[in-house]
């Protein structure tokens, strides 16, 4: 199994802000001269967001859906003195260090489900890997997905895995059904949920969940008082994923329940 790996950049040039949602992703510019959707650890949810996008969008790539390559993103301590506009500056400053960002995809559009047919399969996927990462955020109003070049993508998971924005119960959470799916933008074309669990539960194996997690900068644990080490908190990610995956059964269930009540 290909282990996979996280290039850093540094980030050169503040382009624009994306004025989408509360945490305030901008477009940036890199010391490898391509474009990046910031999102930046010192927004709204802080690096739990970042650590949602970072496990979200990796699992995504590894079950074949297309995600914007990932990368670390670092902000020197300078970057922000120039920023004439307020927020933003303060944004900065409380973002130097380690942030995340995703490749931007120049002159994508937003998936319209009224417009673009997602295959069975396909939708089946998106939805299933949903439940496992109890994700609120793949609605009709915000689908967080793009077409580009005649292609589905897949962004923003920073919204996935809400059980760590408390850790209360966080292993008794793994095996809850994900009632929000009823609010899922493909759950109407989600046919082959049966056949994909059975095909990526044993593609999102231990060792890949370990390798994931594992990428998870200690830094981004500083000031979190759950767990006394980075370590205990990348195995309690892993733990709650391959929980999750054991009782998948569950969130299952809840979205074929979903589904009838739909059709």
């Amino acid at each position: 199994m290909s282990v996979p790996q996280l290039r850093t950049v540094n980030v050169i040039r503040y382009v624009t802000p994306l004025r989408e949602g509360g945490s305030l992703p901008a477009i940036a510019e890199a010391d490898d001269d391509f474009l990046y959707v910031l999102k930046f650890r010192g927004a709204g949810q802080g690096v739990r967001a970042l650590i949602a996008e970072l496990i979200g969008g990796e699992l995504a790539r590894a079950i074949g859906l297309k995600v914007p390559e990932i990368v670390f993103a670092n902000l020197d301590e300078a970057f922000g003195r120039t920023e004439p506009d307020e927020e933003i500056q303060d944004l900065l400053k409380a973002s130097v260090g380690l942030n995340l960002a995703l490749h931007y995809l120049s002159g994508a559009i937003t998936f319209d489900a009224s417009v673009t047919q997602i295959d069975a399969i396909t939708a089946s996927k998106i939805v299933w890997l949903d439940c496992l990462l109890t994700n609120v955020d793949r609605t009709p109003r915000n689908t967080n997905m793009l077409i580009w070049h005649k292609e589905l993508w897949l962004i923003d998971h920073g919204a996935a895995l809400y059980f760590h924005h408390s850790w209360h119960n966080w292993l008794e959470a793994a095996k809850k059904p994900f009632v929000q799916v009823k609010d899922h933008v493909l759950l109407p074309y989600a046919t082959e949920l049966d056949m994909v669990d059975a095909e990526l539960g044993n593609v999102i194996t231990a060792e890949l969940i370990q390798n994931i997690v594992g990428l998870i900068p200690d830094e981004w644990f500083a000031g979190e008082t759950a767990f006394t080490t980075p370590q205990e908190y990348r195995d309690a990610y892993a733990q709650f994923l391959e929980t999750r995956i054991a009782h998948s059964a569950v969130f299952l269930e809840e979205a074929k329940n979903a589904r009838q009540i739909l059709i």
